[in-house]
């Protein structure tokens, strides 16, 4: 069988981890690098370029046109809105849901000075940075992992924020200060990786065998949350879902892009109904002013991008 991924250090170390589970269920593969659009446009951010799924949407067309037979995806890049024939048969078990601060003085967001530079490409921890501190001053950053560090000991910036699970996977050991979700509440599916086949075929029969059955459900709750909102990428939109015991501790939020402004939900929901429930939280959180920061921010970035 053949694993479609990205050709980023990132990339094929979330797709030789799929690899390896399944080499030690028999089930011999190849990977096939895609260069997507996304990884070939470096000097805008992604919300300005073509929106949510950039990294995505090209490796379903190489699995729609039969050329691979598994892709392997961090799941918070993987749209809501997904092509029929096709099927996320796994979610393994989720990494550090947390993203993590790297300064090259190895000092916490507290203790940098006034005016500190911090790079990100993402609006929502754009936003969450600019509501924590005022002072901090937040510019876009692309390029993989190598590249932002190398800019960061260059003195392009004062910081850098990565997801932690990232780190980990490419097994870089860095001095960093993990961000925790009371100020910095994560993406929807951060540090999940997702294995899509086509439906009915003989890779989701047997990749399904790698899902882990809390973190789907998690990441379920967090989709349906983000699918009501909308928005895509474009929208600084935070979501995080923790199963315990019976119930589940679940934290979302939408941010305008200033970080001045946003709304927020918190509440345990019980596992039975968890899918009902979260279509709940998700329209409360929409009812509550979401829905006015959503269409703000569309409007803001169709004016970026040139549309009518």
């Amino acid at each position: 069988m053949i694993i479609g991924t990205r050709g980023s250090k990132l990339a094929l170390a979330q797709a030789i981890i799929v690899q390896k589970k399944l080499r030690s269920l028999g089930i011999e593969t190849t990977l096939k690098i895609i260069k997507t659009r996304g990884d070939k446009i470096t000097d805008r951010p992604l919300h300005a370029v073509s929106g949510f799924g950039a990294f995505v949407c090209e490796i379903d067309e190489h699995m729609l046109a039969d050329n691979i037979d598994i892709a392997v995806h961090s799941m918070k890049d993987v749209p809501t809105e997904r092509p029929e024939e096709l099927t996320i048969a796994a979610v393994l078990k989720r990494d550090s849901p947390y993203d993590a601060l790297l300064t090259r003085d190895n000092v916490t967001l507290e203790e940098l000075p006034e005016g500190a530079v911090i790079g990100t490409a993402s609006l929502r921890r754009r936003s969450q940075l600019l509501r924590y501190r005022k002072d901090i001053i937040v510019k876009d950053i692309r390029g993989n992992i190598d590249t932002r560090l190398r800019k960061l000991h260059d003195g392009e910036y004062d910081g850098i924020i990565l997801a932690e699970a990232g780190l980990n996977r490419v097994k870089w050991d860095l001095p960093c200060k993990r961000l925790y979700t009371e100020h910095f509440c994560p993406s929807a599916n951060q540090g999940s990786i997702a294995a899509v086949t086509r439906k009915n075929s003989e890779a989701e029969s047997v990749v399904k065998v790698l899902d882990h059955q809390q973190t789907r459900i998690e990441t379920e709750a967090e989709r349906i949350i983000i699918s009501v909102l909308g928005g895509g990428c474009v929208v600084p939109i935070a979501a995080f879902a923790k199963s315990m015991d019976k119930y589940m501790h679940v934290t979302a939020e939408v941010l305008s892009i200033d970080g001045k402004r946003y709304t927020r939900v918190e509440e345990n929901i019980t596992l039975k109904d968890y899918a009902v429930h979260a279509q709940d939280l998700g329209e409360k959180l929409k009812k509550s002013g979401g829905y006015e920061l959503i269409n703000e921010a569309k409007e803001y970035f169709s004016h970026v991008r040139g549309e009518t």
